[in-house]
């Protein structure tokens, strides 16, 4: 009998599964049409475990029956065998061994009686479970009829005709706007490696522009520098040359007054044992030694 019940069921929801429906997206579950099958199913597992039940409650009582008319039937065995010993003691040992194989036979009964009992109790336990079950499922039917409304009132207000294509065109949308994430996603990777390498390269820019200006303002300090030592050299030039000419002059008058007086004295001038007219240390030494020879005081003046 119990591998019969485990048949039943085994055929019951492993061979008829409850329609399920495709997931949609990641929030929502199936609506409307989904309710309605895990309704139908729910109801046609009553019918079937009330149907099974009333077949189990036939079976069991009709076995019942059958072992009240067995154990009558036993006791009236009992009884003749009672009466039996009494009259004949030649087959006391075969019947002993009538009455101890009834015995057993009554025990094994006894047993089979005490399996079905606890296969009615293991039975009983299942229904609660599944009536347990199904009542879970009806409060989640009642929980997930709102969403049935609300698709239903969604559905109104676009062009499709079924539930089943608004999912569809929904988890559509679901898997367009995941797409467009990550390619969101892809562009923002991108756009913060180029701003990565754009910052890299305005930071090397503005150093390689930090050390042209470091350079440029050592340049200009040493343009500075040589322009203030050309404008002080060109001072010391331009006073040289002042001083250059202011002596030149000054020698130009030296020759002069001691031509002059070369020839006031009467010194000779040209070839022979003359003096050129610019050897003016001649003229001075010759000069020297007239009046080293002479010994007499000269009136020289300068004109």
């Amino acid at each position: 009998m119990a591998v019969k019940l485990e048949d039943y069921f085994r055929t019951t929801y492993d061979e008829k599964p409850l329609l399920r429906l495709p997931v949609v997206g990641r929030c929502l579950i199936a609506g409307a049409t989904r309710m309605l099958e895990k309704h139908k199913a729910s109801t046609e597992v009553d019918e079937k475990l009330q149907a099974r039940r009333e077949v189990l409650r036939r079976e069991f009582e009709a076995k019942r029956k059958s072992m009240r008319q067995h154990r009558d039937e036993l006791r009236l065995k009992e009884e003749k065998l009672k009466e039996s010993l009494k009259n004949f003691d030649i087959f006391l040992k075969e019947n002993d061994a009538k009455r101890s194989r009834g015995a057993q036979k009554a025990e094994k009964e006894r047993q089979v009686v005490l399996q079905k009992e606890r296969e009615i109790e293991r039975l009983k336990i299942e229904c609660t479970a599944l009536d347990r079950r199904r009542q879970k499922l009806q409060s989640r039917v009642q929980r997930n009829h709102l969403y049935c409304n609300f698709l239903e009132q969604a559905l109104k207000m676009t062009t499709f005709e079924e539930v089943r294509e608004l999912l569809s065109r929904f988890e559509t949308l679901l898997v367009t706007r995941d797409q467009l994430r990550q390619r969101e996603s892809e562009v923002q990777e991108k756009a913060d490696g180029h701003r990565g390498a754009l910052q890299r390269l305005t930071e090397r820019q503005n150093r390689l522009l930090l050390q042209q200006n470091n350079l440029l303002s050592q340049l200009q300090s040493q343009l500075d520098h040589t322009r203030s030592e050309a404008l002080r050299w060109e001072s010391k030039w331009n006073l040289i040359q002042s001083t250059a000419a202011a002596e030149t002059l000054l020698l130009g008058q030296i020759k002069m007054v001691t031509f002059n007086l070369y020839q006031m004295t009467g010194g000779e001038v040209g070839k022979g044992q003359g003096v050129a007219i610019d050897d003016t240390e001649e003229q001075l030494h010759r000069k020297q030694g007239e009046i080293v020879n002479d010994a007499q005081p000269l009136d020289i003046r300068l004109d």
